[in-house]
């Protein structure tokens, strides 16, 4: 008996164990030390260093290397734990400028806007479209007025055949 509650017990300890792990670049301090501003290109940087994780999308050219480490325990969402980032800078010509090394203290918080746009009309359940639906009535004379914009109803006389309607 006490057996079967100790395996249970640390079974469920087990379970609550957190689980780390290192996501993106891994950083690499004396390869980033020896990084020279004035003869360094993008082609070096990326022999030395790798592809990078993201790039500038507006304004300077710029490569940022993003590296983190994430904790999650059991089910729950993971929690960055530290997180740093490389940011090497280029001129016109490709060669590096500057080179600046930011944390997760740096970051700033964005908040997301939750609200929905309206749109027209109502939505209808599943039940609700399919007790509204009629079985063996074409949907243009459930919907009068409306009309399918690909149903029809051109320009009388054809198209621009011979005898066609157009001048």
């Amino acid at each position: 008996m006490r057996l079967t509650v100790l395996c249970i017990a640390g079974a469920l300890l087990m379970g609550c164990t957190p689980v780390v792990n290192q996501r993106g670049y891994l950083q690499d301090l004396d390869n980033e030390a020896s990084i020279d501003p004035a003869s360094d290109t993008k082609t070096t940087i990326q022999q030395r260093l790798g592809y990078p994780s993201t790039q500038a999308t507006f304004g300077s050219d710029a490569w940022y290397y993003v590296s983190s480490i994430e904790k999650q325990i059991a089910f729950f969402h993971p929690t960055v734990e530290s997180r740093a980032i490389l940011a090497v800078y280029f001129d016109k010509d490709g060669k590096v400028t500057d080179l600046k090394h930011f944390t997760l203290q740096d970051g700033h918080v964005v908040a997301f806007e939750s609200r929905e746009t309206p749109t027209r009309g109502r939505e209808l359940t599943f039940l609700q479209q399919l007790f509204n639906a009629t079985p063996g009535v074409p949907i243009n004379q459930n919907n009068q007025g409306q009309q399918n914009p690909g149903g029809g109803g051109g320009i009388p006389g054809g198209g621009g055949g011979p005898g066609g309607g157009y001048p």
